[in-house]
């Protein structure tokens, strides 16, 4: 080890290697290398192989450590004195190990250094403890503290925090949702185009006058959104009055104006249990400030908000009864690691089947489930399923998709629990995986799952990285534990010099936060063998195995196959 990679680790004294050992010779006279059937054992190579060279073994040594094994046996050459280092040694079906290897010049009489002797011992199990640990320090030290996110021009929740704390607001109690539209008075003459800097003003003014428990959010361009859980409705209308009143009349004194502002104000009012979605709150607020300002009025009042689609209701009975009929089955299929070449992991996949009893891709019945809210009962019911097999293999390590909305859904953590726990099943054999592109409902309930699951054992993945504008935003918002790299950046792989360079950034950037990779799509050899080459952790696809019936992980279908076998 050279002096830049840390101290010397003690040294035993030299001594002759047994034959079961790992161990090499090199002699520089001749080139002549051997090594010892141990070795040949560890690398998968013939005990009978000749032809050994110089080359031959150094292509054993994985690629990142090679200017390492180099600095190793310059120093113990030119410095004539035993070296210890640990690199990765790969075997010839292109998994990696890790050795602990012990270098020791072999000399002359008169002290001249003609050869090395190197002896290895597998130390896999400490080093792969030892990259666990710094994983987890990593992907603690990049993880946000919280969702909180504020717009960097007013300082106020973005308009898509604020509708997470809506939708905590009316699943607490009523309340009302009130949005304030501010604009610069010119009715004096004076121009004035700084309207981020007015709002910035004017939020300062409410955020005085309002409650405690209120909260602010930047609506929308000159818009103002104020959340006022558990406020009567004539509470909520003084409040109202009241805010619109205090920045009609307040002088906002500006880098390069003095001005007074123009207020209008849309009020809704919101029900425990009420159908209306907080998206669905904030167009109706938004809605009655333009009313406001078109009757020249200060504030318009929406005392019931507009009823949600009869179809919601009548999608979410045909899911249920869907569900009662056992019109949903369950597909597994394997994940290969590539440092053990082992199948370490299986992804469950939802699957529907029609009225001839096929199995159909339940996309159509879940994109439509998502938009009209009805996805939690599905994804409690794949939730359920898996634990039910998890129970049945303590060997199985299972990846469940979840929607996210039901990632969202403040239900979903309880029951997860309590699934865990009738079940008896090891949390570690779980790993939750959220599709990067679904819209989460609420960010905030979303990290509250992901933080409770990791506490449990159980881990977090992100599906389909790369395909949606949030992907490098969730890194730091979520625990991601694991990263699936979209298939579309995958299928062409050899053949898209672009795709490379995209694949290889997301597994660096991973790497750097202490994050797993997995590759979806992986048909064939040639992509298996770059994706090696580019550090990804596992993959998925056909060439490892397609989809089949989770029936087949069961024991009794295993020993029946066994049995015929």
């Amino acid at each position: 080890m050279s002096p830049n990679q840390g101290p010397q680790l003690p040294l035993p004294e030299p001594r002759t290697p047994v034959e079961d050992e790992a161990w090499f010779t090199y002699r520089a006279a001749g080139e002549e290398i051997v090594w010892s059937d141990g070795l040949a054992v560890l690398l998968g190579r013939p005990a009978t192989d000749s032809g050994l060279s110089r080359q031959i073994l150094s292509k054993h040594v994985h690629t990142e450590d090679h200017s390492k094994a180099l600095g190793a046996i310059t120093q113990a050459w030119t410095g004539r004195e035993p070296v210890r280092t640990t690199v990765r040694l790969v075997r010839s079906d292109g998994g990696w190990f890790d050795v602990d290897c012990r270098l020791e010049p072999i000399t002359d009489p008169d002290g001249t250094v003609h050869g090395l002797r190197g002896t290895l011992r597998d130390v896999s199990a400490r080093e792969r403890a030892r990259r666990e640990v710094a994983r987890l320090s990593r992907r603690g030290e990049t993880v946000q503290a919280s969702v909180i996110e504020r717009d960097p021009s007013t300082g106020l929740m973005t308009r898509a925090r604020f509708a997470d704390e809506l939708d905590r607001a009316q699943r607490r109690g009523g309340g009302a949702l009130l949005i304030v539209r501010v604009e610069p008075d010119h009715t004096d003459g004076v121009r004035f185009d700084g309207n981020t800097e007015l709002l910035q003003r004017a939020a300062r003014v409410l955020e005085g006058i309002v409650r405690p428990d209120d909260m602010l959010g930047h609506a929308g361009p000159n818009e103002i959104a104020v959340l006022l859980p558990g406020a009567s409705w004539v509470m909520a209308r003084r409040q109202a009055d009241l805010f619109v009143e205090a920045l009609r009349t307040q002088p906002f004194v500006l880098p390069d104006a003095w001005l007074r502002a123009r207020a209008w104000a849309g009020l809704v009012r919101f029900r425990p249990g009420g159908e209306a979605g907080s998206h669905d709150l904030l167009i109706d607020a938004d809605h009655a400030w333009r009313q406001a300002r078109e009757a020249n009025r200060p504030v318009t009042l929406v005392a019931d908000p507009i009823a949600v689609r009869d179809r919601q209701g009548t999608y979410r009975d045909r899911v249920a009864a869907a569900l009662g009929t056992d019109r949903f089955t369950l597909y597994a299929q394997p994940i290969l690691e590539l440092q053990t070449n082992r199948v370490l992991r299986h992804e469950l996949l939802l699957r529907v089947l029609d009225e001839a009893g096929g199995h159909q891709s339940p996309t159509h019945v879940l994109d439509a489930a998502e938009r009209l809210d009805a996805i939690y009962d599905i994804d409690l019911w794949v939730v359920e399923r898996a634990l039910e097999l998890a129970a049945e293999r303590s060997d199985l390590s299972l990846q469940i998709n979840l929607s996210g909305r039901s990632v969202g859904d403040p239900r979903l953590t309880a029951e997860v629990e309590a699934l865990i726990e009738r079940y008896a099943v090891n949390p570690e054999q779980l790993t939750f995986e959220i599709t990067e592109t679904a819209l989460i409902g609420n960010l905030s309930e979303a990290r509250h799952f992901a933080d409770r699951i990791r506490d449990l054992g159980c881990q977090l993945a992100l599906d389909d990285f790369g395909s949606g504008y949030a992907s490098f935003r969730y890194l730091r918002l979520f625990p991601i534990d694991l990263v699936k790299i979209d298939g579309e950046y995958v299928v062409d792989l050899v053949r898209n010099p672009e795709d490379q360079v995209l694949v290889r950034a997301l597994v660096q950037v991973c790497q750097a936060y202490g994050i797993h990779t997995v590759a979806e799509f992986v048909q064939d050899e040639a992509t298996l063998r770059m994706l090696r080459e580019l550090g990804v952790d596992f993959v998925q696809g056909y060439l490892i195995g397609r989809p089949a019936p989770v029936e087949e992980l069961r024991p009794q279908t295993r020993l029946r196959r066994s049995n015929r076998a």
